[in-house]
């Protein structure tokens, strides 16, 4: 209900914003009023300029109204300018009231600005409301004193029924989101994340809106308890509602047009255009939200782009790829590099008649087009899933695995594990080049492992391998394999099935894997090539990871006195992907233990510890790669024979030249395959299109860093070798 009251001016003004200011002249009131403008106050006392007269050209100031206290900085005859847009400096056609205006701004056609500190240099052009209330959070989770709980904003991330909502606040990064969200079984640590949240305000009394520096506003309809930082740009929104835009001269954010952004905190870099709809949010630096997109109760990580797309209740890791109208995500936990096809319902609604549940899926995750999941569903890293709909719980644990529906309406699904390896190389070695190019974070809070062979993926292969043994060993009873006639304890029964394994590399036959999907299983096929490849790919990794820490200390080979070093690392045999970081688990338990007892006491705090972590993250790669290496052979690496180094640097060689020749093959289709190039009338014109093949920058690179590897491999265990 509209209600009538009686607009007092302020009685007070803060005395720190009155440094350098005065009343004004009777001269200049007096052009004030020749130029039209009007105030509350007949005496203009309200009002206060700089001290400078020639700082101040009051003249600039039309046909405007004023009420409350108006503090206004140098103002003086010159343009701004913004692309095509040029405005003189001044005050024209607006309503302002209780707002602190810096030097030389544009303050032109603001139908209501109210109580808002406005920086320097800043464009504010056609904008229907600009104003702020005193309770305003920008964003933020916090409350105000005396605000009832209820007021509190709450993001449901990762579970439609609010089981996992957390607090937004400025500094957020998916890793705080995924720690508070996904550990729910700890009341103290999750007491303690609330707290530290709150003491993330500095603002507990009356709030004012901001507008920093360098800003552009234009054309936009309602602004409310916004903060929009440094040189930001901001056309054509129609509503942007306690929320905060975070933007810098170095990462300056846009929103254009249509948007509508309630609840949130928009991320450095970060353009949000298009008719896109953000509520209850915190989107990362460097992401994309556009065309239509709708993003609600979700966190999305840096370097995403999302358009046309429907996105409720999410955590999402940064390298986000989702494009397309006709696909959507619900209640999932998605951890980065992942991509999201045309026609992909990931988590649709109401599959039973149960709460909803969630769908968790490692980095990598690459639904087909047109695929639909039912809830519960987990999937491994770097999943790739056929086209189809999958009426029943997954639960993939194969990384690097090709998920497909049976065949002739076979009720159990088909996987390949290890098909990136075996099929699509390429793919997966572009991947790291990729996403190293797309991170444009001028600031990186937080180090992102894009590396798809990394210590997270090692150790999920390392439990594929194990899987494989175990189910080919179910296999070998079944069929009264005579690899198991002398096995009469599980151990020697692991054994045969490993010895079977090893011995058979041409074998045939397909496995049954019953958790892989509720009620009717999967079909696991080529489970030896599968096997020898994740074993390879382990060995590509360690030995690598070897390689590069001999690098690092600037000599070539693995001496005796280098492994008594890296023995006496840490060894941690556990990971965990953290917000895109990855960190041994022992750490994260750590990090707990730290913030429970009060050690750590704030998010900067749990930010430096990642960085602690990240520091030292090379030295825990090294002593995991050790670690697998002597796994792999179950035996320490002084007691490998020559003829065992020899093997291993024959299939890491082989892995190399896989990686670099199926990278070749895969760009050389562009060129020789008779349908990739029909539609080009001679191979001239098909240049000028692709571009000529010599010209691959990737390939060219990673010619030369395969070269440089194959030649360290010839001498990494030389020393080792010698007695």
């Amino acid at each position: 209900m509209v209600k009538i009251i009686e607009r007092k001016c302020e009685d007070t003004v803060p005395l720190e914003l009155l440094e350098g200011k005065r009343h004004l002249t009777a001269e200049e009131i007096e052009v004030l009023e020749k130029n039209l403008n009007h105030n509350t106050d007949e005496t203009w006392s309200n009002v206060f300029v700089p001290v400078e007269q020639e700082k101040f050209d009051v003249s600039l100031i039309y046909v405007t109204f004023f009420s409350g206290f108006v503090i206004i900085g140098e103002m003086k005859k010159q343009q701004l300018q913004y692309n095509d847009l040029i405005l003189e400096v001044g005050i024209r056609n607006s309503r302002i009231s209780n707002v602190v205006i810096g030097d030389n701004c544009v303050i032109r056609n603001i139908a209501y600005l109210d109580n808002y500190r406005i920086g320097n240099r800043n464009i504010l052009f056609n904008i229907q409301e600009l104003c702020c209330t005193n309770h305003s959070k920008f964003g933020s989770g916090f409350l105000k004193k005396g605000e009832p709980e209820e007021h509190r904003c709450w993001i449901g991330v990762a579970n439609e029924n609010d089981g996992r909502r957390i607090l937004a606040f400025e500094k957020m990064i998916p890793s705080d989101a995924y720690l508070w969200s996904h550990y729910r079984d700890d009341d103290e640590l999750l007491q303690r994340f609330f707290e530290m949240t709150e003491n993330e305000d500095t603002q507990k009394d009356n709030t004012y809106g901001i507008i920093g520096n360098d800003c552009v506003i234009k054309n936009c309809s309602i602004i409310k308890d916004t903060k929009v930082c440094d040189a930001a740009y901001v056309k054509g929104a129609h509503k942007l509602k306690n929320m905060t835009v975070l933007s810098s001269e170095e990462e300056p954010s846009q929103i254009g047009e249509g948007v509508e952004m309630v609840n949130g905190i928009l991320g450095y870099g970060s353009k949000v255009f298009y008719q896109a709809i953000a509520i209850r949010f915190v989107i990362g630096r460097n992401c994309q939200v556009k065309y239509g997109a709708r993003l609600l109760n979700s966190v999305l990580g840096d370097n995403s782009t999302v358009s046309c797309c429907e996105i409720l209740n999410n955590l999402i890791f940064p390298f986000h790829e989702q494009h397309h109208n006709s696909s959507f995500l619900i209640a999932t936990t998605v951890m980065g590099q992942s991509n999201i096809a045309a026609g992909a319902t990931v988590g649709s609604n109401h599959n039973s008649r149960s709460p909803d549940g969630e769908i968790f899926a490692k980095r990598g995750f690459w639904p087909g087009l047109c695929s639909d999941f039912k809830h519960n569903s987990r999937f491994a890293s770097f999943v790739l899933v056929s086209k189809g709909s999958y009426q029943y719980e997954l639960d993939i644990q194969y990384p690097f695995a090709l998920v497909s529906p049976g065949f002739n309406g076979s009720q159990k699904i088909n996987i390949i594990p290890a098909w990136w390896f075996m099929y699509d190389m390429f793919a997966i070695t572009r991947n790291n080049d990729k996403f190293i190019k797309r991170d444009k974070r001028k600031k990186k809070i937080q180090i992102i492992e894009t590396d798809p062979l990394a210590c997270d993926t090692m150790q999920e292969i390392m439990q594929a391998l194990d899987r494989i043994i175990n189910l080919t060993r179910d296999y070998l009873i079944k069929i009264d394999s005579d690899y198991m006639n002398d096995a009469d304890t599980p151990q020697k029964e692991y054994q045969a099935a490993k010895d079977f394994l090893h011995q058979n590399p041409e074998a045939d036959f397909t496995l049954d894997d019953n958790l892989c999907q509720k009620k009717y299983g999967a079909v696991i096929f080529k489970p030896v090539q599968a096997y020898k490849m994740y074993r390879k790919i382990v060995k590509y990794f360690s030995v690598r990871t070897l390689v590069q820490f001999c690098k690092n200390l600037n000599c070539d080979r693995l001496t005796k006195d280098l492994l008594s070093k890296i023995r006496k690392l840490s060894l941690y045999t556990e990971w965990e992907n953290v917000g895109g970081q990855i960190i041994p688990c022992e750490k994260r338990k750590e990090l707990f233990s730290s913030i429970k007892e009060g050690q750590i006491d704030s998010w900067d705090k749990v930010h430096e510890f990642y960085k602690y972590c990240s520091c030292s993250y090379d030295e825990y790669k090294v002593r995991y790669a050790l670690y697998l290496l002597e796994e792999l052979y179950s035996r320490p690496i002084e007691e490998f024979s020559v003829d065992l180094f020899r093997h291993i640097t024959d299939d890491v060689s082989i892995v190399a030249y896989d990686i670099y020749n199926a990278s070749l093959k895969s760009r050389e289709k562009d060129y020789t395959d008779y349908y990739r190039n029909m539609t080009y009338q001679n191979s001239e014109e098909m240049k000028k299109v692709v571009g000529p093949l010599e010209d691959n920058s990737f390939l060219r690179k990673l010619k030369s860093d395969t070269n440089e590897f194959i030649n360290a491999l010839k001498v990494i265990f030389t020393d080792l070798t010698t007695k």
